[in-house]
């Protein structure tokens, strides 16, 4: 399952690290102790904190691959449902919510799980889902 440091969390939910920081110690974001006492956030309940707050995250990929997509969208999985052949796939980026269709195998391929962060690429009536 994927975890996110304090400055990962504040970058995908488009915030300085002190603001996530401030969730956390108000109880509205859950945070865990790593190792040297390092705070980090487990990547489920980032992905329910993003779909609930459903604004803010960041909207423009970091290092972004060359591609000729100009529709990106940075964001964190909240749901996945898989089916016998295809698959469901909701991501949560900034106010957006984006659900696409894929083929189960994908989904598999990329080991897709809730709290994942990846960029939906948007072409025509094509969603394409990335790994971060």
């Amino acid at each position: 399952m994927a975890t996110y440091s304090m400055g990962q969390a504040a970058r995908l939910l488009g915030v300085s690290p002190e603001t996530v920081r401030r969730w956390a110690d108000g109880g509205k974001l859950g945070m865990e102790r790593a190792g040297a006492g390092r705070r980090t956030v487990d990547g489920v309940a980032l992905a329910r904190f993003a779909a609930e707050r459903g604004a803010g995250l960041h909207a423009v990929p970091e290092g972004d691959v060359p591609t000729s997509v100009r529709n990106s969208f940075v964001g964190i999985v909240t749901a996945v449902r898989l089916d016998d052949v295809a698959a469901q796939v909701e991501v949560q980026a900034g106010p957006h919510r984006l659900v696409s269709l894929v083929t189960r195998e994908a989904v598999e391929e990329l080991a897709l799980e809730v709290g994942d962060t990846v960029t939906a690429r948007v072409k025509a009536t094509s969603v394409h889902v990335d790994l971060g």
